[in-house]
């Protein structure tokens, strides 16, 4: 390649970045392939101290935006990622909040404005890989439908990324994961999960063992610890989270070099 082999994946808030990319980037930036992290919004929609939520009188949407930055760049250390850069719209919020109306939000900016800055940033990296969300954002959420707009957009018009993918839940997977956490013995009555959750597994194109990293990923995790009382991955038992943390799918949407059909690289097709 003429270029120094890179990928860039594109995320909604702060903390998005671990559990269905955190692997690959801690992965890739041990191999001497160049990492960089864009997060959309400051996070200041998630919780303040003791839990207070957005519309509480004592959420002090500034100050969560702070912590949670802070907690961006700590996991970002656990997961050796080069490069960082936020773009620093505000949160929107979960789909319905009052957030979504807010005229700053990320929700609410021309997807060709936000697009022309991701833009900007492709031409500095010239990333061969990009990552990102469906067209669902997973599972809905105003920031990550907007943050897959903007990265989409980003990559027809600069041409640059040889290859674009989006982020996905083997459904088989989870199905899996509950059925052996219920047999260890974990309360999983309160926990089912909606049929159509996860991404059919036809659709999966790559998956890449990610393995090694699985303790950066906890520790990365972790690292947010102002929304750790919902991450309900940390309180699971190690073995669980081993099984949880060691793989990462996706689902490649273009190829402009020749790749198998079914890959466990992400750089399949461009390597050397």
């Amino acid at each position: 390649m003429d270029r120094q082999l890179t990928v860039m994946a594109v995320h909604a808030h702060p903390d998005d970045e671990v559990i269905g990319t955190g692997g690959i980037l801690a992965r890739y930036a041990a191999e001497g392939i160049r990492t960089v992290l864009v997060t959309c919004t400051n996070g200041e929609q998630g919780d303040g101290p003791g839990g207070v939520k957005p519309g509480d009188p004592a959420h002090d949407d500034a100050a969560v935006a702070e912590r949670r930055l802070t907690e961006l760049r700590e996991s970002v250390a656990h997961l050796g990622i080069e490069h960082l850069e936020l773009l620093g719209y505000r949160d929107s919020g979960m789909d319905g909040w009052e957030g979504n109306t807010h005229p700053d939000s990320f929700w609410n900016v021309p997807v060709e404005r936000a697009a022309a800055r991701l833009a900007e940033l492709m031409e500095h990296y010239r990333p061969q890989v990009v990552v990102t969300y469906d067209e669902t954002g997973g599972y809905g959420h105003p920031d990550h439908i907007q943050a897959h707009r903007i990265a989409v957009a980003a990559t027809e018009s600069t041409g640059i990324p040889d290859k674009l993918y989006y982020t996905a839940v083997s459904r088989k997977g989870v199905q899996e994961m509950f059925d052996y956490m219920r047999a260890s013995g974990m309360e999983m009555d309160e926990l089912e999960l909606p049929e159509d959750f996860g991404t059919p597994d036809e659709l999966i194109t790559t998956v890449a063992d990610v393995s090694p990293y699985v303790e950066h990923k906890v520790k990365a995790l972790r690292a947010h610890a102002s929304q750790g009382d919902s991450i309900f991955l940390l309180q699971m038992p190690e073995e669980a989270q081993h099984r949880v943390f060691s793989t990462e799918a996706f689902v490649r949407k273009v190829c402009k070099v020749p790749a198998p059909d079914h890959e466990d690289d992400l750089f399949a097709g461009l390597r050397g």
